[in-house]
């Protein structure tokens, strides 16, 4: 195997900006529940394949985000005194 492709690219991210995210993480992993449970009351065959679609893609969003949280690092913050 190449070394190339198996290098994984770090990044740094403030403390804000992780919160940021792990809340949106949050938001569609519970939306995504909520949207299995609608998919009960759902009737049109074409309406449920549009919602699954809904879930997958919601899903697949909080797995990228979560992959990219496992990639970055903490920012340290700036110095309060200049050196």
């Amino acid at each position: 195997m190449n070394s190339e492709s198996q290098t994984v690219e770090t990044y740094e991210i403030s403390a804000r900006f992780r919160k940021s995210l792990e809340d949106r993480i949050a938001r569609l992993e519970r939306d995504a529940i909520e949207d299995e449970r609608m998919l009960a009351l759902l009737e049109c065959e074409d309406h449920i394949r549009r919602h699954r679609r809904l879930v997958a893609v919601q899903r697949a969003e909080a797995l990228r985000m979560r992959l990219f949280l496992d990639r970055a690092r903490m920012r340290l913050p700036r110095p309060l005194i200049a050196l």
